[in-house]
This record gives C-alpha cells, sequence and structure tokens, in this order.
C-alpha cells in the first residue's frame, strides 16, 4: 500500500495518464473536440483516485479498477458541462466552460457522448463484479441528476428547510464520491458490510465538505479559500447558512435579513457585512461548525467499524483529513 497521501497523488497521475490515452475519434469535431477540451483542463480527479483507493484497501492490483475510475471521472465532468449550462457559468477551471466557448447545443450534446462512454468503459469489468458495479453507478447518476433538480427548485422557493437542503447536497455531491469508493471496494472484493461502511465513510465526508464550502464562502479568508467570499450572500443562494439563520432569526431581525435579501439597491459590500452582522448574532458560524464536525465525525466512526488493517484505515483518515484542509 503506498504512504499517507503520497497515494493520492500516485492515483491521481495514473487518472491523467489514462485520460491522455483515451482514444477518440477526431469527427465529427464539434462533438468530440469539447470532450478532449473539458478533459484536459484539469481538476483535482478525486473521484477516480476513491475507485482506486476502495479497490486497493481489498486487492494488490488496481488494474480492474482503471476503467471504472475513468468512467466515473468521465461522467463526473459530464455533469459539470451540463451543470454549466443549466447556471450560465462562464469560467470553469479559469477556462471558458464549453457552451460559452462553442454553444449550449453542442455542449448538451458532447455531455450526452460524455455520459455514454462513461458507461461503455464498465463493459470490461469481471463477470462476477459487473452487475453490482453497473447498478450502483445507475443509482449514483440517477441520484445526482434527482439532486440537480433539487437545487434549481429551491431557487425559486422562499420555505427550504434544512432537511431538504441537506438531502439536496447529500445528493448533487455525496453519493458520487461515496458510489466512486463502494464501486472500487467492491472491485477489490470487498464484502457488502465492508463496501457499505466506505459508502456511509465517503457520503459523510462530502457532506462536511460541501458545508465548509458553504462556510468558506461567507467565513474563509480570500488568500486560502481561492476565490472572493460574500458570493453566496450577494446572489441569495440557499446554503446551510441561510436556511438556518431564517429559521433561527424572530421579528425584526427576520424582516431585516429577508429585506436585505429582496433588496435590489444595495451595495454588494454592505449587503456581505449586514447580512454577515445577522448570522454573528445568530451564531451562524458556530452552528455551521458544530454541523460540519458532526458529519467529520460520523464519517471517522464508519472506519473504525471496518475489518481492515491499521494502516489501510489511516489512508482513509488521511483521505478525511486532506480533503477538509486539516493536518491532523
Amino acid at each position: 500500500m503506498p504512504n499517507k497521501m503520497n497515494f493520492l497523488k500516485k492515483y491521481q497521475e495514473i487518472i491523467s495518464e489514462e485520460l491522455e490515452k483515451l482514444e477518440l475519434p477526431d469527427t465529427p469535431k464539434e462533438l468530440y473536440e469539447p470532450i478532449k477540451y473539458t478533459l484536459s483542463s484539469g481538476g483535482k480527479r478525486l473521484r477516480p483516485a476513491l475507485v482506486f483507493l476502495g479497490c486497493q484497501l481489498y486487492s494488490e492490483s488496481i488494474e480492474d479498477a482503471i476503467k471504472p475510475a475513468l468512467a466515473l471521472e468521465i461522467f463526473h465532468n459530464f455533469t459539470l458541462l451540463h451543470d454549466d449550462i443549466m447556471d450560465n457559468s462562464e469560467i470553469r477551471r479559469k477556462q471558458a466552460t464549453v457552451h460559452k466557448k462553442w454553444n449550449s447545443n453542442i455542449a448538451i450534446l458532447s455531455g450526452d457522448a460524455m455520459q455514454i462512454i462513461a458507461f461503455e468503459l464498465f463493459t470490461d469489468l469481471p463477470k462476477d463484479v459487473i452487475r453490482p458495479v453497473i447498478k450502483l453507478f445507475n443509482k449514483t447518476a440517477l441520484e445526482v441528476c434527482e439532486g440537480q433538480q433539487y437545487d434549481m427548485d429551491f431557487e425559486n422557493r422562499k420555505d427550504v428547510t434544512i432537511e431538504e437542503y441537506l438531502e439536496m447536497i447529500r445528493l448533487k455531491t455525496s453519493v458520487l464520491l461515496a458510489g466512486s469508493l463502494k464501486i472500487g471496494a467492491i472491485i477489490g472484493g470487498a464484502s457488502k458490510k465492508e463496501a457499505d461502511l466506505l459508502y456511509n465513510y465517503a457520503q459523510n465526508i462530502g457532506l462536511a465538505f460541501q458545508l465548509q464550502d458553504d462556510f468558506l464562502d461567507t467565513f474563509g479568508n480570500t488568500e486560502i479559500f481561492g476565490k472572493k467570499v460574500g458570493n453566496d450572500i450577494i446572489t441569495n443562494k440557499k446554503t446551510f447558512l441561510l436556511i438556518t439563520a431564517l429559521k433561527l432569526s424572530k421579528n425584526t431581525e427576520k424582516e431585516n435579513l429577508i429585506s436585505l435579501l429582496n433588496n435590489q439597491n444595495i451595495k454588494n459590500e454592505n449587503k456581505i457585512i449586514e447580512v454577515k452582522k445577522i448570522y454573528n448574532n445568530l451564531k451562524i458560524k458556530e452552528l455551521t461548525e458544530n454541523k460540519i464536525k458532526e458529519y467529520f465525525s460520523k464519517s471517522l466512526k464508519n472506519i473504525d467499524s471496518l475489518e481492515l488493517e491499521s494502516n489501510k484505515k489511516q489512508l482513509l483518515i488521511d483521505f478525511a483529513n486532506s480533503l477538509m484542509g486539516r493536518k491532523k
């Protein structure tokens, strides 16, 4: 087994090499060129890394996991292609999104092709694992679509609950991380019990990660976070922070918060300052940090229940810490 976080770098290098070797047709150019453009744009490659990790926890070889890992990376990028159209995003990974560089019709069709390519990569799996792996992939893919639909629904709703929000981010973000790790474990020969524990581990760390992303957008340091903070406040995005504040605020404070959300004339800087004042009064920062810790702790408890050697469990702990930006 690789040591500490070297394994993540090793897995990322493998998937990058496999993506470069992926043979795609040259024509129709406007179908395949956007796919090549998207897959060469980088990214953390977390999902294929989790496939490799899940496999190597139970097997000496990750050979059978390479194509499924590639499939999950392609599928993830396909979802981003379509998300960017729905969100009308202009930039992804510091370059123009496909629908901006080409057009929406091309982005939709190239995304569709990516999903088909991803599914095809599963077909060479050994007979004893192909059925459970494809069933899990299909379930996960559908759940990601459900999460995206909930996210869009929430834009037009004023009554989104904390529970609904947590379920949305579970579907939109966490299940693909969890499915990737479990698929790798199934390929590696894990028992159903072990594979399910790994799924729950990754699902909980995914929830903690998304909540932390919400937290950092409001309370993060711009230099460390890597982007300007406060965008969620400016756009009235329904995050855990805003939904919790709307639930806890009362009387004048609630009226002030709703007024800030509806005020289209207020300067962005002033809106961020005033909303954060309300957040601080309601202790939203502490409540969010506690919820992040709750899911992080749940994730680690799943590791404790695994029947693995301590050095393999440590790899899962290291991955969780790395994803959350923790040193220990």
